[in-house]
């Protein structure tokens, strides 16, 4: 089983883990997942990621092998910056999201969340013939975010370059003779920061990290309030909203695709349905209950089925990811609806009998430019 480096920590403190369905696990909760919610909102909090997949491409054609396999546009990615993309399958749909990262001509750090994408990521390496290694068990993955996560970053690790990276940026530093790379990124649309440390170094820098914090209000965070967290920042999830077959105009993610002439995996699908109407597009659900007792704490309750999905017509909505936000003091829920009924203020009944009233995305964007809609979306 490919366990995190500091799963037998968790284990220790008998703490409920999840199974990402590829051997790596990581914990549902630390104490009361509204808790753990409100403390990265109002300070800062911990997460495992060590579930995600890290491959690392190196050599004269990596970066041709890379622009072949994701939809980013990566000429002008400089040493020490990331990128947010997508990738592909040949008819256009959207096999996961992704980041790259970028450390110098001939070497690529890609991440993903599902560690199994590594099959199609080395089928393609394998036919360009660009060099690539699986760095997923060499590194422990930490999520510091929150409002004041730098403030406890810097008590722990000293950054070369204070504050520390631009966003979507990183820097490459020590911790304690480790190696650890820090980037200015995250899921939940707080200030936060990826730590990638050597695995061994992992538990330390947890406990390292978890102690520095306590004065500033930090919270060890599991997977139930990441979920929550993501809903309201209006992000995706690979078991969630990319369970189907969904485009990027449908997530409303074409930002994420380079120009004319691109030739990344499922382009000239896309190309060839540039001129037609999504049937269905990814919009901000609030499922029409304000109480929530008995709804789900995060999408790992909320299932939707395929026939759900292709049922979708106007009028009508598909919830696929849905919580309760302590902040909103609601249920909140991302899903599909269609194209005609996208707007906000628009009511649909959901496949389950419900109805729900679209929302804009992001529900929570604290002081930062809204990062969907606009341009051709």
């Amino acid at each position: 089983m490919a366990d995190s480096p500091l799963t037998d920590c968790f284990t220790a403190r008998n703490l409920s883990l999840m199974d990402f369905g590829n051997g790596a696990r990581v914990p549902l909760r630390f104490s009361d997942p509204a808790a753990e919610h409100l403390a990265v909102r109002r300070a800062a909090g911990l997460f495992d990621f060590s579930f995600m997949a890290c491959l690392e491409f190196s050599g004269p054609i990596a970066a041709a092998c890379l622009q072949r396999l994701q939809t980013r546009n990566l000429s002008a990615l400089g040493p020490g910056r990331i990128a947010y993309t997508l990738l592909l399958r040949e008819d256009g749909s959207v096999l996961n999201d992704a980041t790259v990262w970028r450390h110098g001509p001939d070497r690529w750090w890609l991440f993903t969340g599902r560690r199994t994408d590594r099959a199609h990521v080395e089928a393609v390496a394998a036919h360009s013939r660009a060099g690539v290694g699986d760095c997923s068990q060499r590194f422990a993955v930490l999520a510091l975010q929150g409002p004041l996560s730098a403030r406890v970053l810097r008590t722990c690790i000293t950054l070369q370059e204070p504050p520390g990276p631009a966003y979507y940026g990183f820097t490459h530093a020590q911790f304690h003779g480790a190696g650890c790379w820090i980037g200015r990124i995250g899921y939940t649309g707080e200030l936060g920061f990826e730590l990638v440390v050597e695995a061994g170094a992992g538990p330390e820098l947890w406990d390292a990290l978890r102690v520095a914090g306590a004065p500033f209000g930090l919270a060890e965070c599991g997977f139930e309030a990441a979920d929550s967290l993501r809903i309201e920042a209006g992000h995706i999830l690979f078991t969630r909203e990319l369970r189907f077959p969904v485009t990027p105009r449908e997530l409303m993610l074409t930002r994420l695709l380079a120009g004319p002439g691109a030739g990344y995996i499922g382009a000239e699908a896309l190309r060839g349905r540039r001129r037609e109407i999504a049937p269905r597009r990814l919009v901000g659900l609030l499922p029409q209950t304000r109480s929530h007792h008995g709804a789900p704490r995060s999408a790992v309750g909320c299932e939707c089925l395929l026939e759900d999905f292709r049922r979708i017509a106007p009028g009508t909505g598909c919830l696929t990811s849905a919580g309760y936000s302590p902040v909103f003091d609601r249920v909140l829920g991302l899903g599909f609806v269609a194209e005609e009924d996208r707007y906000p203020g628009t009511r649909v009944t959901l496949t389950s009998g419900d109805t729900a009233e679209v929302a804009r995305l992001p529900f929570h964007d604290p002081g930062k430019v809204l990062p969907r809609g606009g341009g051709n979306e």
